[in-house]
């Protein structure tokens, strides 16, 4: 069994589909850029170097530049080589993409010194102690906030059910582990039909100037 069977969903899509958008199977391309701008509208990014873990095709630097969100760096970091190598074909400004497993080295979080570490569909493949694992990683490495958002298993009846690869994980459970390391944690569940998905936003004390 490979060490790392989270990955195995995206590698068998880069098989089917090579680096086109399907290749980090979001069910399409209007949820993803939702949680994009979830991610714009609590995250604060504009000045701040960026690091996005899990950062696939690199869409989420393009979402940034497209909005003319001026981040002072943009670090992507991906397990799978070819999403990666077609992100760094991209040419975005101040942006770099490495190459990774999240699971397997925690060092990777820290590069670029990031002030802001953000999550988008990383989790969706993982075990809720893999998700706590990635995001100790990430928590630990971030200067300022850690954004990532979830499949909640607090959607309604009616949301899409979630037979595999990806799979919903604990909103409760999540906002402890949250909660235990930070007074400042913000949630939502309101962006998407049915409360499909959830995102929570975790910031550390910063002296005052």
């Amino acid at each position: 069994m490979p060490r790392d069977p989270y990955l195995e969903p995206y590698r068998r899509a880069v098989d089917q589909f090579g680096d086109t958008f399907e290749v980090a199977l979001w069910a399409h391309p209007a949820t993803q850029r939702r949680r994009f701008e979830v991610f714009v509208q609590m995250g604060d990014l504009k000045g701040r170097r960026v690091l996005d873990a899990g950062c696939g095709r690199g869409d989420f630097a393009a979402y940034l530049v497209e909005r003319k969100v001026e981040y002072e760096s943009f670090v992507g970091v991906d397990g799978i080589s070819e999403v990666v190598e077609f992100a760094q074909r991209r040419g975005l400004p101040r942006a770099e993409f490495h190459c990774g497993n999240l699971l397997d080295d925690a060092k990777l979080p820290t590069i670029g010194r990031p002030q802001v570490i953000c999550l988008s569909g990383t989790l969706n493949t993982l075990t809720l102690r893999q998700a706590m694992i990635v995001l100790q990683s990430t928590w630990d490495a971030t200067q300022e906030r850690l954004l990532f958002n979830f499949l909640s298993d607090l959607a309604t009846d009616r949301a899409a059910p979630q037979t595999g690869p990806a799979r919903r994980l604990s909103s409760v459970k999540l906002l402890q582990w949250a909660t235990r390391r930070t007074g400042s944690v913000v949630y939502r569940q309101d962006y998407l039909h049915h409360g499909h998905d959830a995102t929570i936003v975790m910031s550390k004390a910063v002296a005052s100037e």
